[in-house]
């Protein structure tokens, strides 16, 4: 490998020196100096809080200029990855042996893995309310949509911010202690901080979402979950897993271990052939699932294939991890008899933010669903017309349709927009009236949310608004009817909505659909639930 390769290499996962970050993060470097040198006594007390915790992890980040640098060499993700957050996980006192403990439910995917977890999580929930098993439930997410706590859930509830602090400064002073040299980049942090969470407060079971791909996700250094769900693949970072399915699905499918369950749903056929040659090399039995049938009877939330197969996944892995801790729970041979009331309760009351959410807020009427791939901005855009549709049933006649996305940092999104496009218009005649494209800047004076500062992009990119003119170029073509903006700021683009019911189309209610990135539905939630974290 060419030095300069090697030297970005030696970038990858470790958090970048004082000398590597740009000037635009040198608060970020104070502050991480100064959390170095922070006595033992003072990490004893409670003087450190959850913003102090959060700048702290934000410093963390890779910035930009690391990560330009890195694709430009070819450098990718690799089995050194593991190694480290086992390295780290040791520096903590723990081995992979401890994680054990936590009966771990190990979720991959590209679509509907997030929702997955969330069903398994409330199903888990609602039988240890009647029968008292599991005693405690973990829940490992990401990204965040509203407050970084929210990654880390105990019995379905994100961690208080003081508890958060707490076990953030606990892992950040053990790692000082240790001698380590480095930490672990901002989301492989958040991981490791998640274990150490689960172990402290007895967890015993616990539900995991990888963050990116599987083989070398930061996730895998479990070597025995009680079983493994792959959910929907497609196609999704590509540079980082692959621009064809199979690849991902090789990726995907590194959760799988020898002696646990694995699970997963009908795919497209080059991702089947090669989740099945993987499990025949890892010698898994590889259940496919087709939809439970069983779910005929259940309300699930939005009535859709794509939700019924990922509540179909959530189910075996309840069954599976519930057989393994209550020895009384029996996996039913046949799908004769229906649902337990557990995890009928558990599948139609959970509570997944951001995803298929309506918030109706005087004359317009929100539609909130978080989507980073072709396919999910499909299935965002069909649910969508259908909530209008049977809406436009029970009124005399509907208002204009606005549209507020992003995808920032991702040129490949502007091919998003076809599907979104057509899908509203092919479905009512005209379309989104009003389209409106911005960043992921929260609000229009003060910038970022603290939980949402992000060093990842471009900050010329996000200043110009490069990628947001890309998009409104493309949607101007795709649809020259339409009222094009683009707007610095996800505050903006929402009361440029707000503004247009005082427009002569005010009479009627606007149908809004907030969709693109969690950050910006995070963001938009935020916004319109007056600043509130209603996690």
């Amino acid at each position: 490998m060419h030095y300069a390769a090697r030297r970005i290499a030696s970038l990858l996962f470790s958090r970048p020196s004082a000398s590597r970050i740009s000037s635009s993060s040198q608060r970020s470097q104070f502050l991480s100096r100064k959390m170095a040198t922070t006595s033992s006594s003072r990490a004893k007390t409670s003087s450190r809080t959850y913003n102090d915790a959060i700048d702290a992890l934000n410093s963390l980040q890779t910035p930009y200029a690391v990560i330009e640098a890195r694709r430009k060499a070819g450098v990718r993700p690799d089995a050194a990855s593991v190694a480290e957050m086992r390295g780290y996980l040791a520096r903590l006192g723990y081995s992979s042996a401890d994680l054990d403990r936590l009966n771990i439910i190990h979720v991959a995917g590209t679509k509907g893995k997030g929702s997955t977890c969330a069903f398994t999580d409330s199903i888990l929930a609602r039988y240890r309310r009647q029968h008292g098993l599991p005693r405690r439930i973990g829940l490992f997410t990401s990204p965040h949509l509203i407050a970084v706590r929210e990654r880390i859930r105990i019995d379905s509830t994100p961690l208080t911010e003081d508890l958060f602090a707490r076990y953030f400064f606990d892992v950040w002073d053990r790692l000082e202690s240790s001698g380590a040299s480095s930490k672990p980049i901002y989301s492989r942090y958040l991981t490791l901080m998640s274990y150490h969470v689960f172990l402290s407060e007895g967890i015993d079971a616990a539900v995991y979402e990888t963050g990116i791909g599987g083989e070398f996700d930061a996730t895998n250094v479990v070597d025995r979950p009680v079983a493994t769900g792959i959910s929907t693949l497609g196609i999704d970072h590509i540079y980082v897993l692959g621009a064809t399915v199979d690849k991902i699905a090789w990726h995907k499918a590194g959760i799988m271990k020898k002696g646990s369950p694995a699970f997963t749903i009908e795919q497209v056929a080059p991702a089947t052939r090669v989740l099945q040659d993987r499990a025949a090399e890892k010698s898994v039995e590889l259940r496919v699932l087709d939809i439970d049938p069983r779910l005929a009877a259940v309300k699930i939330r939005p009535d859709a294939n794509f939700q019924k197969k990922n509540a179909t996944l959530a189910i075996a892995l309840a069954e599976t991890a519930l057989a393994n801790i209550d020895p009384s729970f029996v996996v039913p041979s046949n799908h004769d008899a229906p649902l337990p009331r557990e995890f009928v309760e558990g599948l139609e009351q959970v509570v997944w933010r951001g995803r298929c959410e309506v918030k109706e807020e005087g004359n317009v009427i929100w539609h909130v669903d978080g989507a980073h791939t072709v396919d999910s901005l499909k299935m965002a855009a069909r649910w969508f017309v259908d909530e209008c549709a049977t809406r436009k049933k029970n009124v005399s006649s509907t208002g204009p349709k606005a549209l507020v996305f992003n995808q920032q940092g991702r040129q490949e999104a502007v091919d998003f927009l076809d599907e979104l496009c057509n899908t509203v218009k092919n479905a009512d005649g005209a379309g989104f009236r009003h389209v409106i494209f911005c960043t992921n800047v929260t609000y229009a004076e003060s910038g970022y949310k603290r939980d949402f500062v992000s060093h990842q992009h471009n900050p010329k990119d996000i200043e110009k608004l490069t990628i947001q003119r890309v998009f409104a170029e493309k949607w101007s073509a795709l649809d020259p009817s339409a009222n094009v903006m683009v707007v610095p700021s996800i505050e903006e683009a929402i009361n440029k909505v707000r503004a247009l019911t005082s427009t002569k189309e005010g009479d009627q209610k606007v149908e809004a659909l907030i969709t693109g990135s969690l950050h910006l539905v995070g963001g938009a939630l935020g916004i319109l639930e007056g600043g509130a974290e209603s996690l």
